[in-house]
């Protein structure tokens, strides 16, 4: 009884800094002609009610693609079909089509920050309250403290609340821990379909496919493919097609609707350095001019960041190794994709808040550098003020319920395989734990001191290390870390 209390208290704190943060200001206020991602979620509306299903992707009279075209995939689009349907009973004139275009009042403004509420309560905020309540091995008082770091986690916060980007991020990422919990859980049927919703909700949630697909595919090797293996193994195949289909059955009717579609998902003609905003690798390669020779190896770079982790995940699949797997994947994806935004780097976020418990010194440095990273953005909104009380006020609630700065020796931090074979060429590098100490607060300090600096740079941690050779497929979770400034 006394948990369900603290649980509420919880989402309660959560809700109110959400709706705090929404009282500010919202990408492109009053900035005509094309305004912000605000607009961008209101046309989608305006467009997915005014015009016929199979208009929706394709550039016309009544719906210009240059003018926040609809890029994302069909559930993202009934979404806003239905916010649409909510918004005509109150009020027609927002989604009217081309009279409504730039609409901007308080009574608006109200409802699309109401839209993101609701659509928090009804699946993200669920997701992380189960999440942390299915913990095993730790006391309740762990797992309270777990739900409110995740939940005030400044990042998703002010994007979502603030700047509000032209998607929901709590809905897909809230589908992605739904299919964390589920798989982590043994439902394996309900975690595949909660993550193919992901998937066809926002298309960037490919960056936690591998995870799933080798984690689900080890356990059934685990089962046998000759036996209870094999029958799961039909029993995803059919979960993952059937949920595909319905969600793209409209789209069917036509092979040129679905090759739209899939154009608009993934506009691969649009160039690498797509409106300049590149938060991965390429940036720091196009510096020294070798981008070119560079984008040739783009799948080989990629895949050595990731076969290691997945390979492991396969072999031994367990949940544990299931999470770091999704922090490598992720991160990968972030570092060597094409046409990355800085607000990618939420898909990181998620599976880095999912090891807190963990590694809470990592975590909540990465965390916080995370937010830090999309300044820039926020600054533009005059999200300034939020972003410092909500950066404060996650960092006050790690410091307080986990060992932020305490829990760094080699051995805490997950890093003594990678210490060792250091070591064996350089017997002197014994002071890599000091290091990380000092950066975190080097970093703190910066973060708090130069709050109204523009930072295009940030720090990207990578949990990668093969301890052992290929044959053996014995590695140990540890990290290494890239510094990345754009």
């Amino acid at each position: 009884m006394e948990k369900c209390y603290w649980m509420t208290v919880v989402v309660l704190i959560g809700l109110t800094v959400r709706w705090t943060v929404s009282l500010n200001s919202y990408s492109g206020a009053g900035k005509p002609p094309m305004f912000g991602d605000y607009e961008a979620q209101r046309h989608w509306q305006e467009i997915t009610f005014n015009l016929p299903l199979k208009q929706w992707y394709f550039n016309n009279s009544d719906n210009n693609l240059q003018y926040w075209g609809l890029d994302y995939p069909p559930l993202t689009a009934y979404h806003s079909f239905l916010c649409a349907y909510v918004a005509k009973f109150i009020n027609p004139d927002w989604i009217a089509l081309h009279t409504s275009r730039g609409h901007e009042s308080q009574e608006h403004k109200l409802f699309m920050r109401a839209t993101v509420l609701i659509a928090d309560l009804l699946i993200y905020i669920p997701a992380v309250v189960l999440y942390c309540c299915c913990l095993k091995e730790i006391s309740t008082k762990k797992k309270i403290a777990n739900a409110l770091c995740i939940l005030l986690y400044p990042g998703l916060i002010l994007i979502d609340y603030g700047h509000f980007q032209n998607i929901y991020n709590s809905v897909s990422l809230g589908f992605a821990l739904w299919g964390v919990l589920g798989v982590s859980c043994d439902w394996d049927l309900l975690g595949s379909l909660a993550f193919c919703l992901a998937v066809n909700y926002k298309q960037m949630e490919l960056y936690h496919s591998l995870p799933f697909f080798c984690f689900l595919l080890g356990k059934c090797f685990k089962k046998g493919l000759k036996g209870k293996g094999f029958g799961l193994l039909i029993k995803l195949a059919c979960t993952v097609v059937a949920s595909f289909t319905l969600c793209w059955l409209p789209f069917f009717t036509e092979r040129e609707q679905t090759l739209q579609v899939l154009r608009r998902l993934f506009p691969v003609d649009r160039g690498l350095f797509e409106a300049c905003k590149v938060a991965n690798i390429w940036c720091s390669f196009s510096v020294t001019q070798f981008i070119y020779n560079f984008i040739s190896y783009s799948p080989q770079l990629l895949s050595n960041f990731l076969l290691p982790a997945c390979i492991k995940l396969t072999l031994q699949p367990s949940p544990k190794g299931f999470k770091f797997t999704l922090v490598i994947c992720a991160l990968s994806f972030f570092l060597f994709s094409f046409q990355v935004h800085e607000k990618s780097i939420l898909l990181v976020s998620l599976p880095v808040c999912l090891v807190l418990n963990e590694i809470p010194f990592m975590s909540t440095w990465f965390l916080l550098v995370s937010t830090f990273s999309m300044l820039p953005l926020l600054l533009k909104d005059e999200l300034l003020m939020p972003s410092v009380v909500t950066v404060m006020a996650f960092f006050i609630a790690c410091a307080s319920f986990f060992p932020v700065f305490e829990k760094t020796s080699e051995e805490e931090l997950q890093l003594k395989s990678f210490s060792i074979s250091v070591r064996k060429y350089l017997p002197c590098f014994t002071f890599l734990p000091k290091i990380i100490q000092y950066l975190v607060m080097v970093a703190l300090v910066y973060i708090h001191t130069n709050s109204a600096a523009s930072l295009p740079a940030f720090v990207v941690v990578c949990f990668l290390d093969c301890h052992s050779d290929w044959g053996e497929i014995e590695f140990e979770h540890s990290f290494d870390f890239h510094f990345l400034y754009g």
